[in-house]
């Protein structure tokens, strides 16, 4: 279709490259399968308490999310791991709990002890990766 008389393709195709650029910023924002745009991740230093929800430790960068969680006796704690690399949650001390071996980009389930105290855990293949879990 022929634009009318005096109307060039400079400002129809600035229009066009305006609208390419809002859909490639929209883009950019979305989640993709990473974190959702403005998402903050916890310190990894931070406490989680237990709000009843869904307890969860997550396995990035070679370090465990929150590093301190706290739960009730018998919580489910689901373990995500988003490095490239295979980790474990292991208990340091009476074999309270281990996940066995999470591959990278696997989650897994595990139950928190019953009996209320601090439980200490590492990863057993990366063991400067340290984290504790307070039941109570």
């Amino acid at each position: 279709m022929p634009l009318p008389h005096g109307t060039g393709r400079a400002p129809l195709a600035a229009i066009l490259a305006a609208v390419c650029v809002t859909a490639l910023v929209g883009c950019s924002h979305s989640s993709g399968g990473g974190k959702p745009a403005g998402s903050t991740r916890p310190s990894p230093g931070s406490a989680a308490p237990s709000g009843g929800g869904q307890d969860q430790v997550t396995i990035d960068n070679f370090a465990f999310m929150p590093a301190a969680l706290t739960v009730a006796p018998g919580a489910r704690i689901t373990v995500t791991n988003k490095d490239d690399t295979a980790h474990t949650v292991t208990a340091t001390a009476g074999k309270a709990f281990d996940t066995g071996t999470v591959d990278a980009g696997r989650t897994v389930t595990f139950t928190a002890p019953a009996k209320a105290g601090v439980y200490p855990y590492i990863c057993t293949i990366h063991p400067f990766m340290k984290g504790t879990l307070t039941v109570r």
